[in-house]
């Protein structure tokens, strides 16, 4: 028989390690997350903006010279802080995939185009046109909806299996790689290379998460640079074609919409059962829906000069 000391301390149970948490399954690092996710969202569209300015000032860029085109951009003292701009809302949204479920974080930052509409809006000294408006009324119901299930529902990481990973992936970069050798004929080239640079970003954004999931998955790190490095590339081209918000409205689109996708599909991140999961579905089909209305294309204005968010290629480059 043990002494009564010693069977005292063995029968207490050890006190349970605190466990900060918002509701039933939303922990405080997950809610972090995403108000860093918001954060860069603001950050990054911003950041489109001036360089689309900037870019549509510059003489023609190419990928076919790429050398040329990258020193026509860092030449540019308004495209680098455009640039410097979107690098810190980057940093933003790793720390917020280091805290919170892909899908949940894409949505989040899908209702920044709302912050780029408004944005682009104000510097062509224009009303935002009735679609844009329920886009952007759209895009907060459903970041409102997105809320509620959070706060009932579970928002759990996924792994998901590499195979699937890598294969979407790879159809991901043969979309994108299609559009720049022949939908730039059929769509023109502000839509071609605003989705394919889209594409390329969702790319480096899932690389991102897996990424930072640590282990092996670290290698993913090779296709985050290279997404990434094609997704810009192809917005200063697209940025010389057609106004701020439509080419990178589009590119917000695809960039959002098939990593909220792929967070499910082949990253395994649980949808909540019932009402609630109805509930987060609907979120996220609110979010790129609109995204869809925001990122209609704008025609050129006509007559007066345009204002630069709004100019056309070639109508301010410098020659």
């Amino acid at each position: 028989m043990l002494p009564p000391e010693q069977h005292s301390c063995e029968s207490t149970p050890a006190p349970p390690s605190p466990t900060l948490t918002l509701g039933p399954q939303l922990s405080y690092a997950i809610a972090v997350g995403l108000v860093l996710a918001f954060a860069s969202a603001v950050v990054t569209n911003l950041a489109y903006l001036r360089q689309h300015d900037a870019a549509a000032e510059l003489p023609v860029l190419s990928m076919r010279r790429p050398l040329h085109s990258i020193r026509l951009l860092l030449g540019d003292r308004s495209w680098l802080l455009g640039f410097a701009m979107e690098s810190s809302g980057f940093l933003l949204y790793v720390a917020a995939l280091a805290l919170a479920p892909l899908s949940l974080v894409q949505s989040i930052a899908a209702g920044g185009i709302g912050v780029l509409a408004f944005a682009s809006a104000r510097m062509a000294r224009r009303r935002l046109a009735r679609v844009e408006v329920a886009g952007v009324l759209l895009s907060v119901f459903g970041l409102a909806a997105l809320a509620v299930s959070l706060v009932g529902g579970k928002a759990k990481e996924g792994g998901g299996a590499l195979g699937p990973i890598l294969l979407w992936l790879g159809v991901t970069a043969a979309v994108a790689v299609a559009l720049v050798v022949v939908g730039r004929r059929r769509w023109g080239a502000a839509v071609a290379n605003g989705v394919a640079g889209g594409l390329f970003f969702s790319i480096g954004d899932i690389s991102t998460k897996l990424a930072t999931q640590g282990g092996p998955r670290i290698a993913f790190a090779v296709l985050l640079l290279l997404g990434y490095f094609a997704g810009t590339a192809l917005l200063q081209i697209g940025y010389q074609a057609g106004a701020a918000l439509t080419v990178a409205g589009l590119a917000t689109l695809a960039t959002n919409a098939l990593p909220i996708a792929a967070g499910t599909v082949v990253l395994d991140e649980p949808l909540p059962s019932g009402v609630l999961g109805v509930l987060r579905v609907v979120a996220f089909a609110a979010v790129v829906t609109g995204a869809v209305l925001l990122a209609r294309l704008q025609p050129a204005k006509g007559g007066a000069r345009a204002p630069l968010s709004e100019r056309t290629p070639g109508s301010g480059r410098r020659q």
